[in-house]
């Protein structure tokens, strides 16, 4: 996989690097926190953050998808740049309508790149996987825009993860495309 741009990086952590006292949303503490509204809302690192996670997708994935949420931002800007169709996984079915849990785009044989902005747990993101693996379709990798140590639960479950930026908590703020921290 490429090299991520340490420019990139090094602006998503400047714009969205908050100090204080934070509950995440594993309902562990830290004295950091990375608020992913305040890169996925500006339009100059939400392109570059496409383009950067746009080169994660693998080769012969035909879809994206993302958590209901925050990563569905970057997954419209990804699919922008890969012309590639996507498909949201809600939390639950729908309660009217079609009662779907996946909506969009991801038809039964799809190979799929899931998307998400920051993960800690890799919970979320990992419920989406598994909804759109009981619709009939294949997970081709998991790619994280922020990896703050979901990777490690995601790969322990079997996926391939790739992420933009490794943020750990315990250690320096790094960059890579494995998801491994630096």
């Amino acid at each position: 996989m490429p090299a991520m741009s340490d420019d990139v990086v090094a602006r998503l952590v400047e714009v969205s690097e908050l100090h204080g006292d934070f509950v995440l949303s594993s309902g562990a503490r830290s004295t950091v926190y990375f608020d992913k509204f305040l890169f996925l809302t500006r339009p100059d690192l939400l392109s570059e953050l496409a383009h950067e996670v746009a080169t994660l997708v693998p080769e012969g994935a035909d879809h994206l998808a993302a958590p209901e949420g925050a990563a569905m931002l970057l997954v419209a800007a990804v699919s922008l740049e890969t012309g590639l169709p996507v498909a949201v996984v809600r939390k639950g079915p729908k309660a009217y309508g079609t009662m779907s849990q996946v909506e969009g785009h991801a038809p039964e044989g799809a190979r799929v790149c899931l998307i998400e902005d920051v993960s800690t747990t890799g919970h979320q993101v990992r419920r989406a996987a598994e909804v759109l693996a009981a619709a009939g379709v294949s997970i081709e990798r998991i790619v994280l825009a922020i990896d703050r140590g979901g990777a490690d639960h995601l790969r322990e479950a079997g996926y391939d993860v790739a992420a933009v930026a490794v943020l750990r908590p315990e250690e320096p703020s790094t960059s890579g495309s494995d998801g491994a921290a630096g």
